[in-house]
């Protein structure tokens, strides 16, 4: 599975704090034999997040986008909504998965506003911006997606 990871985060853009979320998903990815293709930090600017998600998904490049950062209830934070922008379906399922599993060890996943989609036949999933709510996020759906990849590419849900 071809892998790229997003950081949404205006303070790593700006150079003034250190990406730890994509580089963790990146060994984790790693671990799972997925190949992260891309990693790509940006500002949290819908227009840019947005725009870089479409361009990943329509370049044939990946199967599997992950953002991580933004989806909290911040000023700043838009990560879902440029998400569900870019998506042409939404998979809430996902994201419940995410948060229902982030409530079993902090009552503040519940805060979270993640949201999962597919664009053509890629699937983007946005993820938390802490280091270990990402991973636990990930690990949390992570059997499901090949899977999930599979159904885009025309397999049948047996």
């Amino acid at each position: 599975m071809r892998v790229a990871i997003l950081t949404i985060s205006d303070s790593v853009s700006r150079g003034t704090h250190k990406d730890a979320s994509g580089p963790g998903l990146r060994d984790r990815c790693a671990q799972l034999g997925w190949d992260v293709v891309t990693e790509v930090i940006l500002p949290d600017e819908p227009a840019a997040i947005r725009d870089r998600l479409e361009f990943l998904a329509d370049s044939g490049a990946t199967d599997l986008i992950l953002t991580t950062g933004g989806t909290g209830i911040g000023p700043r934070d838009s990560t879902p909504e440029a998400t569900a922008e870019a998506c042409q379906k939404l998979l809430p399922g996902i994201a419940e998965l995410m948060r229902d599993e982030g409530r079993k060890k902090t009552p503040r996943a519940a805060l979270s506003r993640a949201v999962a989609g597919v664009r053509g036949r890629v699937l983007i999933v946005n993820l938390p911006g802490s280091p270990r709510g990402a991973l636990e996020s990930l690990d949390a759906v992570a059997d499901l997606l090949p899977h999930a990849l599979q159904v885009l590419g025309g397999a049948r849900h047996d």
